[in-house]
Formats: C-alpha cells, structure tokens, sequence
C-alpha cells in the first residue's frame, strides 16, 4: 500500500485512524501526537531535570531517543536515565540500557534491588513462587525509583507506558472494583516526583516500529514472570476485543481521565513512612513486604 500522505511505501496501517503511511510521515504524525500529550499536560517546563526510566526495552529506549531529539537542544531541560534491576536472572541487562543512554549523550545511574533491599525477584520467587512476584515487583520498583530520582534531582520521572498500558490499567482497576484508583487524580504530592507519560496516546505496535526505525540494540524479550500477572490476562482480552472495535483502548484512556477528575485530592492521604521516608498511605507496601521477607 502507499502512503496516504505520498506516493511511498506505507509502513503501517492506522486501524482507528484509516490512515497508510510511510516511513516519514508515520514518524511526523507519531512525534506530534507525542508533543501534542506534552503540550497539553505541561509535562515539560523550563528548570526541568527529568529522570527518564530506562529498562532498556523498546518503550523506555523509544521514550530517551524522542524526548533527546525533540528537547535535548534545549539548555533550559535536562535529561538522564535511570536503570532499576530487579535481580531476574537473564531478563535485565543494565549494560544494554547503558549503551542506549550513552548514544544519546546522557548520564545513566543504575541501582539494584540486591543492593537496596539486600532481595532480589529471583529470591522473591524462589521463597513465595511467582504468582505474587509482578505485584511485589511493581511495589518495590516504584518506590526504589522515585527515592533515586528524588536523590538526584529530578524534577520529573519520564514513564515509556503506552496507550495500551493505560487502556489495560483502567480495565484492570474496573475488573478489581478498585474505585480508589479509578478516580485518584495525579496531584503533586510532597516527596513523590511527578510522572510524565508522553507516550499514553499512542499503541503499544507504534511505539515498537518507532523504536525499530530509529533505534537499535534494544532488549526485546518480557519478563519470564509476568504471564501470572492480571495485566496478561486483560492484555489478551483488550487487544482481542480491540480489533473488532478500533477505539476502544482510546476510549479507556478518556475513561480513566474522566474519571481522575471526579475525585478529590489524595494529597492529604499520604504521609512519610518512618521507616523509609518515602511517600505512604496508612501502610508503606514496601516497608511491609521487605519486612515479611525479613521474617519480622
């Protein structure tokens, strides 16, 4: 097929959209959607010192190659990439992330769980299996990464999440009857750094052809855990019902915003763990499940 835009080679098919485009013009329309989400959040300000959590996957190397390229010229943003590993043997390879930062031209800091939490997922797994292994995994990284980027300065934690990590999230909290969720807004809260997601309206298959076209050397295999995850589950159910139905992932997205603004502040819910300092509601989920492997 030929682009819909020109007469070149289309390399893609917009389902929702009807649109075939090529090469370029898929890469225009990707980056203005993407700048479009920026401009309508104000995710990026002048003084910004944004951490950009790097997996070295596809969606996180995507995210560092479109925020260098579009504000990297800018003297007034800074850039630097953050590496959480999690201790999955022969799933993250920090060095991987490294090589992606350094062609970038930007600073790369990792940390590991093992170092943190003297734990690692493997060990997570090997004590209580790997049905809960996703759930305590996402706890502990979140609440590692925001304390290393809060150190380091950042202003801003850039997240490669998707619109199919969005869509799955908002079906997921509908599926668990989590109405907290559902309806927390994103207002700033003291101690925990604010997230940015560039990426959030646009498909998880975008952001891959984006990164194959502009990048290379990126890790492309998922973590050997994550097929007891909810979130595999919904994945299947979401794409399955989404390619009969074009709009349904952007209309979750909505759903989700719609329903965050009905809510009021969580600010005041939240209080320093005295145990780590980090920010908590009545229980630090971190604190508890390290504890529980302390044997306390």
């Amino acid at each position: 097929m030929k682009c819909r835009k020109c007469s070149r080679e289309a390399v893609i098919f917009q389902q929702y959209s009807g649109l075939h485009l090529c090469e370029r013009h898929f890469t225009i329309n990707f980056e203005a959607r993407a700048k479009r989400a920026i401009r309508k959040h104000q995710w990026i300000q002048p003084g910004d010192r944004i951490a950009v959590a790097m997996s070295g996957g596809k969606d996180s190397s995507a995210l560092l190659y479109f925020l260098t390229s579009q504000f990297g010229a800018r003297r007034d943003v800074e850039f630097f990439a953050i590496c959480i590993d999690e201790g999955i043997a022969g799933y993250r390879d920090p060095a991987v992330a490294e090589r992606i930062a350094a062609s970038r031209g930007v600073p790369f800091y990792t940390v590991s769980f093992a170092d943190a939490y003297g734990l690692t997922v493997d060990e997570i797994v090997e004590r209580r299996g790997d049905a809960v292994s996703c759930s305590y995994c996402g706890v502990l990284r979140r609440h590692l990464l925001n304390r290393i980027a809060r150190e380091l300065g950042a202003t801003k934690i850039a997240l490669g999440f998707n619109l199919d990590d969005d869509a799955q999230s908002v079906l997921m909290n509908v599926l668990r009857g989590d109405l907290d969720r559902l309806v927390r807004p994103t207002a700033p809260v003291e101690g925990l750094v604010p997230r940015i997601r560039p990426f959030r309206v646009l498909p998880e298959r975008e952001v891959a052809l984006y990164a194959h076209l502009h990048l290379s050397g990126f890790e492309e295999e998922g973590c050997p855990y994550s097929h007891n995850a909810l979130r595999a589950d919904v994945r299947t159910m979401l794409n399955d019902y989404n390619y009969r139905h074009p709009a349904t992932k952007f209309a979750l997205v909505r759903l989700g915003e719609e329903l965050a603004n009905l809510g009021g502040s969580i600010a005041s819910s939240l209080h320093a763990c005295e145990e780590c300092g980090e920010p908590c509601t009545d229980v630090c989920r971190a604190c508890q499940i390290l504890r529980e492997f302390e044997g306390k």
